[in-house]
């Protein structure tokens, strides 16, 4: 099987308490459809358990050179796959 093309390799990491997305980035999934009117997440795939433990992993953007929730991680162009805790990023600047 050949490997995706990625420039990181970012370790998941798992913090206490529920990684808040911002307001653009809830405009940006209720925009593509991946949230309802009300707030909750419908990310096809996802079962509720996984969600909820996506909700409180992040990890350090190579791209935006901070933490990020995992969700964020997950909606970006650059996301690739995620394998055994560690997340294939494609490492493309991001366009406001």
């Amino acid at each position: 099987m050949d490997e995706l093309e990625h420039k990181f390799e970012v370790e998941v990491k798992e913090a206490e308490k529920s990684q808040k997305l911002g307001d653009e980035i809830k405009a940006e999934l209720k925009a593509s459809g991946m949230m309802d009117d009300k707030g909750k997440l419908k990310l096809k795939g996802v079962s509720p358990k996984m969600l909820k433990r996506m909700k409180q992993e992040y990890v350090n953007c190579p791209v935006l050179k901070s933490d990020v929730g995992f969700i964020q991680c997950f909606v970006c162009p650059n996301f690739q796959s995620r394998v055994m805790g560690k997340v294939l990023c494609k490492g493309a600047p991001l366009k406001k």
